[in-house]
């Protein structure tokens, strides 16, 4: 899953984006307001993380703008300022969570990961279809129950296509939640990782919609 990281402390912004690459996000890091405005213009993520001392454009600013835009996008506000009508305010902007400096890079994550399922009408921590599990906070898969090992991208094209069972998902758009600015995209990429899923779990998972795209159906059959 893709996220916007807008975070002006280069060792902080530095120590968070390892954290979510660990965790398995794709991550893009800016470091002032108006660099994060035209990135949201131009890219789309499933959530940003959003300091609010920010140069050339506040945080806040980022948010008003981004909201009147009518972009869903979930904002996490990410900030040292703790007071009640700091949050508020936040809050009332069209944030949809905040957490606090100093913070715990586990939190965060799980926070992101509400977030995510919240924006895909998820409401369940767990992604099933007939007899598969993913586990978002585990990073674990099971098959009939079965652990299955998946590579990180492999996990990640899978976790796309649960959280948007039913609809059809382009190669681009598979592209775009599993890989983050400066990193080295294959040309057959996304069809490598579905066949390695399609071996892995099952052949009549992951569908082809010839011309469009994959997904997975909501239900069976």
């Amino acid at each position: 899953m893709r996220i916007l990281l807008v975070e002006d402390d280069r060792l902080l912004g530095d120590g968070i984006r390892a954290g979510l690459l660990q965790a398995g996000f794709a991550v893009d890091w800016t470091q002032d307001g108006r660099a994060a405005e035209l990135a949201l213009a131009g890219e789309s993520y499933e959530a940003v993380v959003l300091d609010l001392g920010l140069p050339r454009l506040s945080g806040m600013e980022v948010l008003a703008r981004l909201r009147a835009a009518r972009n869903p996008v979930p904002v996490l506000i990410l900030t040292a300022r703790d007071t009640v009508p700091d949050r508020i305010a936040g809050l009332d902007a069209g944030a949809d969570d905040y957490l606090v400096k100093p913070f715990d890079l586990g939190e965060l994550q799980a926070r992101l990961r509400a977030l995510i399922r919240r924006g895909n009408s998820q409401a369940e921590p767990l992604l099933e279809r007939d007899t598969l599990v993913l586990d978002p906070a585990a990073r674990s898969v099971s098959w009939e129950g079965r652990p299955v090992e998946l590579s990180a991208r492999e996990f990640a094209v899978l976790h796309a296509l649960l959280l948007n069972a039913g609809r059809v998902l382009s190669k681009a758009q598979l592209e775009e939640k599993l890989y983050g600015w400066g990193e080295e995209i294959e040309s057959n990429a996304v069809e490598v990782f579905v066949h390695h899923l399609r071996r892995k779990l099952s052949p009549e998972l992951i569908r082809t919609v010839r011309g469009v795209g994959y997904m997975i159906p909501r239900e069976a059959g």
